[in-house]
């Protein structure tokens, strides 16, 4: 299962070590415990939007970059998880299967997917 919040966390913990702050720097910056930001970089615990408005104004970037990046990570994610279960398709409907771009990714890093119509098949 891909958790949002562990996604979430990692994009965070990158953006500060980017700018080589400290957790101490950014918490006090953006008003928020030490602790709770540590959880919150470790998926641990969930970020409201108030909180999560506050962690970008201290870390000076754009809730919407902080997301669009959280939502390439969760794509990724996506592809890997469906990339395991076209692994479980029987050889004879992979010739069906269609490939997935993702605009910015190495192509190394894309895998194919299974469309909804060949896992109904293979189901049936």
């Amino acid at each position: 299962m891909i958790l949002l919040r562990r996604l979430l966390g990692d994009v965070l913990r990158r953006q500060r070590q980017r700018q080589g702050r400290t957790l101490r720097e950014v918490s006090s910056s953006a008003r928020v415990s030490l602790g709770y930001l540590s959880e919150v970089e470790r998926g641990q615990k969930e970020a409201s939007s108030e909180l999560l408005s506050a962690i970008c104004d201290a870390l000076d970037v754009r809730m919407s970059e902080l997301m669009r990046e959280v939502s390439d990570e969760l794509a990724l994610a996506e592809l890997a998880q469906s990339a395991a279960a076209t692994e479980r398709v029987p050889t004879s409907v992979r010739p069906m299967l269609g490939s997935v771009s993702v605009t910015g990714v190495p192509p190394e890093r894309v895998t194919i997917k299974a469309p909804a119509e060949a896992v109904d098949v293979v189901a049936a």
